[in-house]
């Protein structure tokens, strides 16, 4: 069973998009395993985008994720990485697919509501960084056979 990381970022809060998001998720079959409504530390706004320090975008990019708070959660499920990021759509809103969150409720990509990990590795090391063990749970809906095979 994978698990994936998803930010409705501070645009998306400010939107009132924090339940779509949450609403797509759930119908997509996905099960929440964590979330938590929380203002973005520096240190952890800059550990987390640590990957684009340099880029002539950090820094605007610092101050947008920690200008106001956001919704951090976990989703499971199986290909739990690949069903978030369709559901969130392209990076770029764009170029979202017609149905996906981005492509419904965004048009630039400096505020494009959410963030979903790329990979089951990234989902895994968001994870860690942004929630203790204790704060994730683990548990069955009645509904998981007839969602998930096997």
């Amino acid at each position: 069973m994978e698990r994936t990381f998803v930010l409705v970022k501070p645009d998306g809060v400010q939107r009132g998009l924090i339940g779509e998001v949450i609403v797509r998720l759930e119908r997509r079959g996905l099960r929440l395993a964590g979330a938590k409504f929380m203002w973005v530390s520096q240190e952890l706004a800059e550990t987390h985008y640590a990957i684009h320090k340099g880029k002539p975008f950090y820094n605007s990019l610092i101050e947008y994720i920690t200008a106001a708070p956001v919704m951090a959660m976990v989703w499971e499920g199986p290909n739990a990485v690949a069903a978030v990021r369709q559901t969130m759509g392209a990076t770029k809103p764009t170029d979202a697919a017609p149905g996906s969150v981005r492509h419904d409720y965004g048009l630039e990509i400096g505020r494009n509501l959410t963030h979903a990990s790329d990979s089951v590795e990234n989902g895994q090391k968001e994870t860690a960084l942004w929630f203790k063990d204790e704060q994730l749970i683990d548990w069955k809906r009645e509904i998981d056979t007839w969602v998930f095979e096997g």
